[in-house]
């Protein structure tokens, strides 16, 4: 009977082995290393963006509201002030439609008087005139570009005034007729939030150049 034997010795497949450990070991601190620097970068990257939005809204009439609203799309908007203004409309359109659904809710409540109720249907009125406003300033926005680039911001600018305007209707509205103070304490909480977020947005716009 013949028998076969290794050309591979104890000794070397040890080595081998021992070769093949230190390598997986060193392959294991690379990939280490490049995730700590990949972290590094992203999280330096992450404070330039917020930093740039932070520097941008001290432009707005509410800077800290500004920041606090626009820093958590810092990622998607980096340093691009189209991106920011977007945003700030976006976060402003979603304001709008809370509050909408925060003063329908109230309007709904037991005992409210009848001209309680009248004021409170015009207030969710104005603030559903908000809502189409900021959507119409958002479509003007995704057109914006070419030789009428400037017009287009012009009309940006009118819808988001329109907003503004409608939503400190709704707070004239409560400040002109008798409402039950903790009705309107709510309701005004909710319109000044909104009032914000639309300022600043149009703060944003207007620091656009083209």
């Amino acid at each position: 009977m013949e028998v076969y034997m290794s050309s591979t010795s104890p000794g070397s497949y040890s080595r081998l082995r021992f070769l093949l450990y230190l390598l997986t070991l060193l392959l294991s601190i690379i990939n280490s290393h490049l995730s700590l620097a990949s972290a590094a970068t992203s999280t330096s990257s992450t404070q330039t963006y917020k930093t740039y939005i932070k520097t941008t809204c001290n432009s707005t009439l509410y800077p800290k509201v500004c920041y606090k609203s626009l820093s958590y799309h810092a990622s998607e908007i980096k340093t691009d002030p189209l991106k920011l203004c977007n945003a700030a409309l976006e976060v402003a359109l979603e304001a709008a439609q809370n509050t909408s659904s925060t003063v329908s809710k109230i309007s709904k409540q037991t005992g409210l008087l009848s001209t309680e109720t009248a004021v409170i249907e015009d207030c969710i009125d104005n603030v559903k005139d908000s809502i189409y406003e900021l959507r119409d300033s958002q479509n003007a926005m995704g057109q914006l570009g070419g030789s009428n680039a400037e017009f287009q911001i012009d009309n940006v600018k009118t819808w988001v005034s329109a907003a503004i305007t409608d939503e400190n209707t709704c707070l004239d509205g409560l400040d002109e007729m008798k409402v039950n103070t903790t009705v309107k304490k709510k309701i005004r909480k909710s319109i000044l939030n909104l009032c914000k977020m639309t300022s600043n947005a149009l703060a944003l716009i207007n620091t656009l150049k083209y």
